[in-house]
């Protein structure tokens, strides 16, 4: 039977505020540049790796491969989190986060420099899915460990926004993605960016090991974490189960709750910002520059709503805000793509915006909602099992089933019914998940 674990948090002694915003700005700086290496290959997989890695057969069939290359990432993101939610709930969260790091940006430069499939043949797209494979992994271990870096050293009250850090760390990755992607095809012809253009942004990636050099050396361990630590040691003395076990075994419930009420936000952003981004422009005729801007001018605003929705969940709950983001994420779901189907530029971007804004609500809390399902000494592994089972049943089979139903039935409402289903399973969990804490 499954027990939802306290979410009251020891009480550690209280950092100094210097340290604190260098951690928070370090835990911000790690979701962004890791997103940012999680991200080009989206993009990339809806406008050229399906011609250079998957080249048989009809585009239509190029793009479903190259998207399941992209959801293959997503669905070794548990991995990912298991093993350094392990790790990181008995050992801590900082070395958990500069391992994360090196291993996206080694991921990431290999892309960058694989050669295609008319090169090495059949060794390209094994090779392709191999470090996306590295890729989801690093991005499955990372999350839980900046979230937790920069949840754990929020002064009281302020958890939300102190988390919603880490969030920007999305659209500020999709931002920076897009406009290196923008500029790489500026500055080349059509030709050039197909032989050599995409792979500059996968380049870009490797500052990432700079970044995690300096987590290495500058930042510190959460204070959290060091007093949870005491209790792991007497707990390793008694010979209980690992954070793992106790997780599978008393928890489990309310690790497949978190993920069920996250997982239409996962997959409704993946299809606003990967599969519509191949449907305007291989299905609509829309120019690929113009509709990277708009994905680019959104994001940008998700940068403010994102932690004032952060913030106003420090006030009012937690719970309130996310099921507000969920539902309005329902709503919109018919509207959005009425507007896309137009093909107008302007239209496209209202239908975006709006569902942006409920994804930025429903987002900006998550961090810290997440956060305070589970005690200390097993926070690592339940909140990231949580967030990454809504990754691998929401965004990684978002645009691969986007392109199914478009095909299948022709009419991009299949597409809407399928993010009105995932938006129920969320309002239902975080229901179960609000009477549990109302019981506590």
């Amino acid at each position: 039977m499954d027990t939802a674990p306290s979410a009251q948090p020891l009480t550690p002694t209280a950092p100094a505020v210097g340290n604190r915003r260098r951690v928070a700005t370090a835990a911000a700086l790690a979701s962004a540049v890791e997103w940012y290496d999680y991200f080009v290959f989206g993009i990339a997989a809806a406008l050229v790796l399906g011609d250079l890695y998957f080249p048989a057969g009809s585009p239509t069939a190029g793009v479903l491969a190259s998207f399941a290359t992209f959801a293959v990432g997503f669905l070794a993101r548990p991995l990912g989190g298991i093993v350094a939610g392990q790790l990181g709930d008995k050992r801590g969260r900082k070395p958990m986060l500069v391992l994360a790091l090196t291993l996206m940006g080694l991921a990431t430069t290999g892309i960058g420099l694989l050669p295609t499939y008319d090169t090495i043949g059949v060794a390209a797209p094994i090779l392709l899915v191999a470090f996306r494979v590295m890729q989801g992994i690093a991005v499955g271990a990372q999350w839980g460990g900046a979230m937790l870096m920069a949840t754990e050293y929020a002064p009281e009250g302020k958890r939300g926004i102190y988390g919603s850090f880490v969030q920007l760390g999305v659209p500020i990755g999709v931002v920076t993605a897009n406009t290196v992607f923008l500029l790489a095809g500026a500055f080349t012809t059509d030709a050039a960016f197909a032989a050599w253009g995409w792979r500059v942004p996968f380049l870009v990636g490797l500052f990432v090991l700079v970044l995690a050099w300096y987590i290495h050396t500058r930042v510190e361990e959460t204070p959290e974490f060091r007093e949870a630590e005491k209790k792991l040691a007497e707990q390793e003395k008694a010979e209980q189960s690992s954070p793992l076990r106790a997780i599978l075994k008393d928890h489990l419930g309310t690790v497949l709750l978190a993920g069920g009420s996250f997982a239409v936000n996962t997959a409704t952003f993946y299809i606003i910002i990967t599969g519509v981004l191949d449907y305007t422009t291989r299905e609509l005729g829309m120019k690929r520059s113009a509709v990277l801007t708009v994905s680019l001018c959104i994001s940008l605003t998700q940068l403010v709503l994102i932690p004032a929705a952060a913030a106003l969940s420090d006030k009012i709950g937690r719970i309130r805000i996310y099921a507000l983001g969920a539902a309005g994420i329902a709503l919109w779901a018919v509207p959005m793509f009425l507007l896309i189907d137009t093909g107008s530029l302007l239209w496209l971007a209202v239908g975006t915006f709006v569902t942006s804004c409920f994804l930025s609500i429903m987002y900006g809390p998550q961090a810290a909602l997440f956060a305070e399902l589970f005690t200390p000494e097993m926070r690592y592994t339940g909140a990231s099992l949580g967030y990454q089972i809504a990754a691998v049943l929401g965004g990684g089979l978002a645009p691969f089933v986007m392109v199914l139903l478009l095909e299948a039935t022709g009419t991009s409402m299949a597409v809407s019914g399928y993010i009105i289903g995932l938006a129920v399973i969320a309002l239902l969990s975080i229901k179960v998940l609000a009477d549990r804490a109302r019981s506590r």
